[in-house]
C-alpha cells in the first residue's frame, strides 16, 4: 500500500481516498474544500496501518472502484478509523460475474496487459480517450492477480453509494445487484471515473 497526503493543513476534517488501479491521484486534482486528503493505492499487500488520524474531528472514507473491496479487506481485524463511508464505482466483490467485473474479463485484462491495452482501459474509464500515462506493467498486473486471490471482502456498510450508468469497467447491473438494499444515488450519464461531475469534494461525500 501506498500512502500520499494530497493536501495536508491541518484541518478539522479529512478525507481518506483508497483510489482505483493504476489511475493515480488525478482524477481528484480539481476538487475544492478544506478538508485534509489521504490518497490510498497499491494494493498488492493491505498490511500497512493509516497514519494517525484521531487528530481530526471528522474522517470520511471515499472509495472507488478496486478502493471498496482492498479497503474491506483492509478494515478487518481494525478499529474502524471512519465517521462515514462512501464508494463509488466499486462492490465488495470486485471479480465476480453476477457483483463486479467478470472473472474472464479481469484474467485477460492481467494477462494482456500492456501499454497499449492500458490506454485502451483508460479510454473505457473515463469513456474518452486519454493522454499517454505511464505504467508499471508487472506491479500493476501484480496487483490485478492481488485483487482476484483475495476475492470479495467482508461485509462493510456504507453511507452512500454512488453507482455511475455508464460504467465500461464495473457493470451498473452488476453494482446494482451488489448492494440492493444500500443508500444508493446514481450519476446516469457519469463514467467510470465519474469525479468531474462534481467540483467539491463535499459534494462527493454528502
Amino acid at each position: 500500500m501506498d500512502f500520499r497526503w494530497l493536501k495536508q493543513n491541518q484541518a478539522a476534517e479529512a478525507i481518506v481516498v483508497f483510489g482505483g488501479w493504476a489511475v493515480g491521484q488525478d482524477v481528484f486534482d480539481h476538487l475544492t474544500g478544506p478538508q485534509d486528503i489521504l490518497f490510498v493505492s497499491d494494493y498488492r499487500s493491505l498490511d500497512a496501518d493509516l497514519p494517525d488520524m484521531s487528530g481530526y474531528d471528522h474522517v470520511t472514507l471515499l472509495a472507488w472502484s478496486f478502493g471498496v473491496a482492498a479497503y474491506a479487506h483492509w478494515q478487518e481485524g481494525r478499529t474502524d478509523p471512519f465517521d462515514r463511508k462512501v464508494a463509488v464505482n466499486g462492490t465488495l466483490a470486485p471479480v465476480d460475474a453476477g457483483h463486479g467485473i467478470p472473472p474472464d474479463v479481469m484474467a485477460k485484462t492481467a494477462e494482456g496487459l500492456s501499454e497499449a491495452s492500458f490506454a485502451q482501459f483508460l479510454r473505457r474509464t473515463f469513456n474518452a480517450p486519454q493522454s499517454p500515462r505511464v505504467i508499471d506493467i508487472e506491479a500493476r498486473r501484480a496487483e490485478l492477480h492481488a485483487v482476484a486471490a483475495r476475492g470479495a471482502a467482508p461485509a462493510v456498510a456504507f453511507d452512500q453509494i454512488w453507482i455511475a450508468g455508464r460504467d465500461r469497467i464495473f457493470p451498473p447491473v452488476n453494482q446494482h445487484r451488489a448492494w440492493e438494499g444500500a443508500p444508493l444515488r446514481e450519476l446516469p450519464t457519469a463514467a467510470h471515473a465519474p469525479f468531474d461531475h462534481f467540483d467539491s469534494w463535499q459534494a462527493l461525500i454528502s
